[in-house]
C-alpha cells in the first residue's frame, strides 16, 4: 500500500475501520469469556442464518439441549447439567457468534455505501479484498475448531485449533488497524530508522509467539498446573519438562512445559521493549511519536503483572462461577491486544527506508 491514501475523502473510511478495531476487540474477548465459562460447545451446529436468533420456546430449547446431550462434553463433564445451565452456556456461545454476524453487517452495509459514494480509490481495492477474506477465513476457522470438540472423547477443543483461532482473529485485528492508519496519518508523520523498524519486527514476530502460548495455556488450562511465582512449583527448571514422553509435541502438549516457554517468553519480550524503549527515547521525531513511544513499555509492564495475577489466583477457580481468576484472564488478553497494537503503531511511525 504506497499509494497515499491520507485525504478527507478517506477519513469516513478509517473510521469506519477503526470500528472494525474496536468490534473486533470485543469479539476476542466474547471468545474469552466463552472459553472461561465452558460455553463453545454448546451449540453443535454452524448455522449462519438460521442460527442468528436463539431458542424462542421450550420446545426449541429442548431440542437443542437434546442435540447437546450427544456431546462428549455433556457426556463426560456435564451430565448433571439443567435446562437452566445449558441455556447459560449457550447464551455466551450464541452471543458470540452473534457479534461476528454483526460484525460482518458493519463491515458490508458501509462497504456498499462508500462504494456507491466512490471513496475506494483503486489501490485500496486488494487490502479491501484481503480484509473480507481475513474475516471469512476466521469464521471457518471458528467452526473448524469448535467441530475439534464434538467428536471422540474431547471435552474442550483443541488447544492447537483454538491458538489458530486466536491467531487469526488478532492478525485480522492488526490488519485492520494498519490499513485505518494508512488513512489517517500522513506520510510526513513517519520516521526513518532501520534500527528499531528491524527490532520493533522482530519483539512483534516473538510476541506472535508468546499469544501462540497464551492461547495453550488456555487450551490446556495450565495455569493450575503450576500456581506459583516467581518459580514454577518450586523449581526455576521444573523437572518434568519435555518429560511427557511425546518428544517434541511436549512443546504444545506438556502443561508445565507450555507454562515454562510462556513465562520465559514473557519475561523476554519485557527485556526486549525496555531495550527498544530506550532507542525510541533517543530518536527526534513528532509530537505525535514522542506523545506515543512510551506505550509498549507501560502495556508490556501492566501484562507481565496480570500474568502473574493469573496465575496465583488459578487457585480459587470454582466450577461454573466468576471470579477473580476470570477477571484476570480476561484483562490478560484485553492488555494483549492492546501491546500488539501499540508494536504495530511504532511498527507504522518507524520504518526502514521512505515509504
Amino acid at each position: 500500500m504506497k499509494t497515499d491514501f491520507n485525504t478527507p475523502s478517506s477519513r469516513p473510511v478509517a473510521i469506519w475501520l477503526l470500528v472494525g478495531v474496536g468490534m473486533i476487540i470485543i469479539q476476542v474477548l466474547l471468545g474469552g469469556i466463552t472459553r472461561l465459562t465452558g460455553s463453545g460447545l454448546s451449540i453443535t451446529e454452524w448455522n449462519v442464518v438460521t442460527g442468528t436468533l436463539p431458542p424462542l420456546n421450550e420446545t426449541q430449547w429442548m431440542t437443542e439441549f437434546d442435540k447437546y446431550k450427544q456431546t462428549p462434553q455433556y457426556e463426560l463433564l456435564n451430565s448433571g447439567f439443567s435446562l437452566r445451565d445449558f441455556k447459560f452456556i449457550f447464551f455466551w456461545e450464541w452471543f458470540h457468534r452473534l457479534w461476528a454476524r454483526l460484525i460482518g453487517i458493519v463491515f458490508a452495509v458501509p462497504f456498499i455505501i462508500f462504494l456507491v459514494q466512490k471513496r475506494f480509490k483503486p489501490a485500496m481495492v486488494k487490502p479491501m479484498v484481503i480484509l473480507f477474506l481475513l474475516g471469512a477465513l476466521q469464521g471457518a476457522i471458528g467452526w473448524i475448531m469448535v467441530a475439534s470438540g464434538l467428536t471422540g472423547d474431547a471435552i474442550y477443543v483443541k488447544p492447537t485449533r483454538l491458538a489458530l483461532h486466536f491467531v487469526f482473529a488478532l492478525g485480522l485485528l492488526a490488519y485492520t488497524y494498519w490499513f485505518a492508519l494508512e488513512l489517517l496519518l500522513p506520510r510526513e508523520k513517519i520516521l526513518i530508522n532501520r534500527r528499531i523498524a528491524v527490532q520493533t519486527r522482530w519483539i512483534i514476530g516473538l510476541l506472535v509467539l508468546q499469544l501462540v502460548y497464551g492461547a495453550f495455556m488456555a487450551g490446556h488450562k495450565a495455569a493450575t498446573a503450576a500456581p506459583t511465582w516467581p518459580d514454577i512449583n518450586g523449581y526455576l527448571f521444573p523437572p518434568q519438562l519435555m518429560a511427557g514422553g511425546e518428544g517434541w509435541l511436549d512443546l504444545v502438549d506438556n502443561r508445565i512445559t507450555i507454562h515454562f516457554i510462556h513465562r520465559g517468553l514473557a519475561y523476554l519480550l519485557l527485556a526486549l521493549i525496555i531495550r527498544q524503549t530506550v532507542y525510541l527515547f533517543r530518536q527526534k521525531g513528532p509530537a505525535i511519536f514522542t506523545r506515543t513511544r512510551w506505550w509498549p513499555l507501560m502495556l508490556v509492564s501492566v501484562q507481565v503483572l496480570l500474568g502473574i495475577l493469573t496465575v496465583l489466583t488459578s487457585t480459587g477457580i470454582v466450577a461454573n462461577q466468576w471470579g477473580r481468576f476470570e477477571w484476570m484472564a480476561q484483562l490478560h488478553q484485553l492488555v494483549a491486544m492492546f501491546l500488539l497494537l501499540s508494536l504495530v503503531w511504532i511498527l507504522y511511525l518507524v520504518r526502514k527506508k521512505p515509504v
